[in-house]
């Protein structure tokens, strides 16, 4: 079954296309990859499949619902992290996590703390709740944005860059994170990343997006597309060589 649709998308700034004609569809329970090569618009279509941009053509279904934040009055019927955890730096860790359930939701005080609190451990922050941003590492951070990510209990979660500025242990720990979630939750995770061990650990299926083409170029089975490469932008981007917009 399809979570999302996306059918002949075009996206871009002030009516400047940079991809045009993206279809494709992510199945409930998969790790979906967004890839391409620096500047492409990776993360312009995530922007657009979560809402915050306007399509300059095309239509994007999150559930069958084609804008799912104004059917629901505005309440993500997803989870969201950005590449930093974009937390508020002068709110505590259980504070930034209880941001959606206080905004969106009518539950009482004690409530709240019990699911931030549950939250936070579900990422390996317990004990972290009144820790502030800028007393956590930035892979710490990048939890705690998971946590509130998943504070409404969606069963969707995009993530941009979650691997971005994390040393090489922390990231295969993250890794290891968005596994065990899309396992132990049914989540279905969309993920812009760039990071080949990343892509290769934990990708289901992915699109490849091409600046110069403004296009998709490819789209299947990481693993697939690096042993039998459509053409060769995706064998430069897989396999590293000096080419092209891999760089």
């Amino acid at each position: 079954m399809n979570v999302i649709e996306v059918r002949d998308l075009s996206i871009g700034y002030d009516g400047v296309a940079i991809q045009e004609g993206l279809t494709f569809d992510v199945h409930r329970g998969e790790i979906f990859l967004i890839l391409g090569g620096s500047g492409c618009g990776k993360s312009t279509l995530l922007r657009h499949l979560i809402g915050l941009e306007k399509p300059l053509a095309g239509t994007i279904e999150i559930e069958g619902v084609g804008n799912p934040l104004r059917v629901v009055g505005g309440r993500p019927p997803f989870g969201v992290m950005f590449q930093s955890g974009a937390l508020f730096g002068s709110m505590t860790l259980a504070q930034n996590v209880a941001l959606p359930l206080r905004r969106w939701t009518d539950l009482d005080r004690r409530t709240i703390e019990t699911i931030v609190r549950w939250k936070l451990r579900l990422v390996g922050l317990d004990g972290y709740e009144n820790h502030l941003p800028s007393e956590i590492s930035g892979g710490m951070k990048k939890r705690a944005g998971i946590a509130r990510a998943l504070a409404l209990e969606t069963d969707l979660l995009f993530l941009d860059e979650p691997s971005a500025g994390l040393d090489p242990v922390s990231a295969v720990e993250f890794d290891e994170l968005i596994l065990a979630l899309s396992r132990s939750l049914g989540m279905t995770v969309v993920i812009v990343t760039h990071e080949l061990e990343s892509i290769f650990k934990i990708g289901t299926r992915c699109v490849m997006l091409d600046r110069q083409a403004r296009s998709i170029i490819a789209q299947g089975e990481p693993r697939e597309l690096r042993d039998n490469p459509p053409n060769l932008s995706v064998r430069t981007f897989f396999r590293r060589l000096p080419a092209g917009d891999f760089g």
